[in-house]
């Protein structure tokens, strides 16, 4: 780990807050590792046809976050392979450090000239924050193509100052993990960097960081946690939604502890729905029946019924469930409300409507396969359960005693290591096992509210929920409308706004948003 001088022990003040721009502001990874992976795998190939193709190991290793040409040179020597460098006009069929460089970019290029680039929503939600509490902002990036992604996401008016690979040539700035060029955004602002945090999600750059004596570096590691506190970060969060701005200034992590309760906050809820429409989204397990033992025995009670009854007949409401869509509905029984079950992939309405997410359904035979594995893997385990929903698979280890947990968790890795196709997230005594795909609760919000014609500015989306997997929901709306935690004793970081006490406050928040916001929103 690097040492860090003087390294704060909570909150810190603040002046500025600098961004790294690829996988902290944008959601450009996807697109950065396919050109890359275009590159290399076709250059591989004509040196070997037996090389062992690039993976997404590699990228977070040896490109992500570093100069083109030193990415390139970082990953051929990770092969043994040594080219000269070359220099920066080479054309992208020359076979130089430049040459394929200069091919990769050809590659992001294009698809950039096909695509719109997205911002995660949480970047978006806190640099509003910042602005407000009159915190400055810079943008940095090794890329030469930062001008033109920012545009392409209509985020460059959003930072004072920006700082990009143009610049890093014209100055002759060395690459991560060297600190120069978050130094000279420092520079730019005028701020010194004992004033600054820095935000990065790439392990270079978390080093360049705290080599570079800031205030605070904090990383974003939306997979890998422990790599960039190795690496020397301060704080590392999932996605920027869970963090806030305190008093100080300061950067704090939200929690379900410090999460202001609705009932103690309802000015400042109040405030948000003003003049808006509501769409209200719920989880259903620990969100409007508590956790049982038994999922089956997980039935909605005639209060909580009732109170969803009378929300439904004044906004709409959705149900976003990992369980299966017949399931949920049969625990339900309400016709006016939608629901989206097996997280989304399964969707259904008023009036019979119904949608099957199409990317879905190619994962069928993989996820009967793993079904099948994990049902020999743990049948000797007691209180273990698979339960084979259509979409998904969860592994339940609730009734298992703490010395089997263990088996259970190493069947349930050793299994998704055999399918690349499928991920395991971790819930209240539970694996979620889903395809591998950018799908989750909260795209399916997302969905819904283009569907139902409510992806509107004067539209105000609430979600509530309680579970790990919640979270996506929470990030996806953060910039646009309100995440809700139930609380459930143990803490834990969130992007939620607002936090409920239990399933009870779920049901009387229920019954505050249809006698006294449903209407008084719209005034």
């Amino acid at each position: 780990m690097v040492p860090r001088k003087d390294r704060p022990a909570g909150g810190m003040r603040l002046e500025a807050v600098l961004f790294d721009m690829d996988g902290v502001i944008t959601d450009t990874a996807e697109a950065h590792m396919a050109a890359w992976k275009r590159l290399f795998d076709a250059y591989l190939r004509e040196r070997d046809s037996a090389a062992e193709p690039f993976s997404a190991a590699d990228y977070r290793r040896y490109v992500d976050g570093k100069p083109r040409y030193d990415g390139v040179e970082s990953f051929l020597k990770s092969r043994g392979i040594e080219l000269p460098f070359g220099d920066p006009e080479d054309g992208p069929d020359t076979e130089t450090v430049c040459g394929l460089g200069n091919r990769k970019n050809r590659h992001f290029r294009e698809w950039l000239s096909e695509n719109a680039v997205a911002v995660f929503p949480g970047s978006r939600a806190l640099l509003d924050d910042l602005e407000g509490a009159g915190i400055r902002a810079a943008v940095f990036s090794s890329s030469r193509n930062a001008g033109d992604v920012l545009a392409s996401a209509g985020m460059l008016e959003r930072f004072e100052v920006k700082i990009d690979g143009e610049d890093m040539a014209e100055a002759d700035l060395p690459g991560k993990p060297d600190p120069a060029i978050m130094l000279r955004a420092a520079e730019r602002l005028g701020v010194a960097p004992g004033n600054c945090a820095v935000v990065e999600d790439a392990v270079s750059g978390v080093e360049a960081g705290a080599a570079g004596d800031f205030a605070k570096v904090i990383g974003v590691g939306r997979e890998d946690v422990a790599e960039l506190e190795e690496a020397g970060a301060d704080l590392v969060v999932a996605d920027l939604a869970e963090l806030a701005v305190a008093e100080g200034p300061s950067l704090v992590a939200r929690t379900l502890g410090s999460t202001p309760l609705v009932r103690e906050a309802r000015d400042a809820f109040k405030a948000q729905a003003s003049g808006k429409r509501l769409a209200v989204f719920l989880d259903y397990d620990g969100t409007l029946t508590p956790i049982v033992e038994n999922p089956e025995d997980a039935t909605l009670g005639e209060g909580m019924r009732a109170a969803l009854s009378r929300l439904a007949a004044r906004v709409p409401v959705a149900i976003v469930s990992g369980r299966d869509l017949k399931d949920v509905q049969g625990f339900v029984r309400d016709d006016q409300l939608y629901y989206a079950g097996s997280h989304g992939f399964d969707l259904a309405g008023p009036n019979g409507w119904q949608e099957v997410v199409e990317k879905g359904e190619a994962f069928l035979p993989t996820l009967e396969a793993a079904s099948d594995a994990l049902e020999e893997r743990l049948a000797s385990v007691e209180g273990a359960r698979v339960e084979r929903k259509r979409f998904s698979l969860a592994v339940h280890f609730r009734q298992v005693s703490e010395a089997d947990e263990a088996t259970v968790a190493d069947a349930v890795r050793e299994t998704i290591a055999q399918h690349d196709d499928l991920r395991a997230s971790g819930g209240k005594k539970v694996f979620d096992i889903k395809p591998r795909v950018d799908w989750h609760k909260g795209r399916a919000v997302l969905s819904l509210l283009k569907k139902l014609d409510l992806d509107r500015p004067d539209v105000l989306p609430i979600y509530v929920g309680d579970d790990t997997t919640d979270e996506d929901a929470f990030r996806s709306l953060s910039d646009r409308g309100l995440g809700v935690v139930v609380r459930d004793g143990a803490d834990r970081r969130t992007s939620a706004r607002f936090a409920l006490e239990d399933t009870d406050a779920v049901e009387r928040f229920l019954l505050w948003l249809a006698d006294e916001i449903a209407g008084e929103a719209m005034e």
